[in-house]
């Protein structure tokens, strides 16, 4: 383990305790999450050392990974799955281009991409997700950014969904965002957001605190401070509306033991109904922004 002494965002160097979380998914070890006293981000921490991140992928349980059809959840997450991307695709829009997806999973939205008229480019350091993506749909993934030989300012879109809060390097990942990008380009980032109705509810058992793959835990302020910092200025944020359902019946299996499929299903609607007339916070965010040159 390795014991963060610098926000990764701010590099404040006074942090509190938040929450303390268990890996239900690998491990079974406790992970203290902490909250930094300047710009709020939290983060795990104690983490796992860069090198050893890997063996905490390592399960059929982490689903994002695998083509599998088996079971009724592994089913109605594929079901998800294609709404989404019928969703993400209007939120990408119209124009066509350069498109770089970093972290493809095993490649179902890129490959809408590709069909749509893109020309894609996809990273996915998981060498299990890239053997599906080439099984499944002959996606060439790239294990790393870097391997991809991208030129300067070479990307009309860059997205990350659900991948920025799992980054060792926040600084050094969204300002790697930023040289890749054209100056009038866009990026598209989706992550969970703590400050919503099924994280309060759920506390240490809400699914998407996932320790320790997930390394930042982000708000709509700690997202707009990360960016500002790299250059970048949101221009828009939207809810993830299926996540809340999603989470919530992951978080009552780690609650519970059990599914709780209604019980999921009702906690999940009401967060999105708490965002929509309350609180305008939802279980997970998507913020679209573009290049902010009065930044640098």
């Amino acid at each position: 383990m390795e014991t963060l002494n610098k926000c990764p965002s701010c590099e404040n160097t006074i942090f509190q305790d938040f929450i303390r979380c268990k890996d239900n998914t690998v491990s079974n070890e406790i992970f203290e999450i902490v909250k930094c006293n300047a710009c709020e981000l939290l983060f795990t921490n104690p983490r796992p050392k860069i090198d050893d991140l890997g063996k905490y992928y390592e399960s059929n349980e982490y689903i994002s990974h695998t083509s599998s059809n088996k079971g009724w959840f592994n089913r109605l997450y594929k079901i998800a799955r294609f709404v989404n991307i019928r969703s993400k695709l209007t939120t990408i829009g119209n124009k066509r281009g350069n498109l770089l997806e970093i972290g493809s999973g095993t490649g179902e939205l890129l490959d809408a991409c590709k069909k749509a008229g893109w020309t894609t480019t996809g990273v996915e350091p998981s060498d299990r997700a890239r053997i599906n993506a080439k099984k499944n749909l002959n996606l060439n993934l790239i294990e790393d950014v870097d391997k991809a030989e991208l030129k300067d300012k070479s990307q009309d879109i860059i997205m990350m969904w659900h991948v920025l809060e799992h980054v060792p390097n926040l600084k050094e990942t969204t300002e790697k965002i930023r040289k890749l990008l054209k100056d009038d380009g866009t990026i598209i980032i989706a992550v969970p957001n703590y400050k919503s109705y099924d994280a309060k509810h759920y506390k240490e058992n809400w699914a998407a605190y996932d320790v320790p793959r997930h390394l930042l835990h982000f708000d709509k302020t700690t997202m707009a401070k990360a960016l500002n910092k790299s250059g970048f200025k949101i221009i828009e944020t939207k809810a993830m509306w299926l996540d809340s359902i999603y989470v919530s019946m992951i978080s009552e299996k780690i609650k519970t033991g059990r599914r709780n499929t209604l019980k999921a299903i009702g906690i999940g609607m009401l967060s999105n109904i708490n965002g929509i007339f309350k609180t305008k916070e939802y279980s997970s965010l998507i913020y679209v922004a573009k290049k902010d040159f009065k930044k640098l």
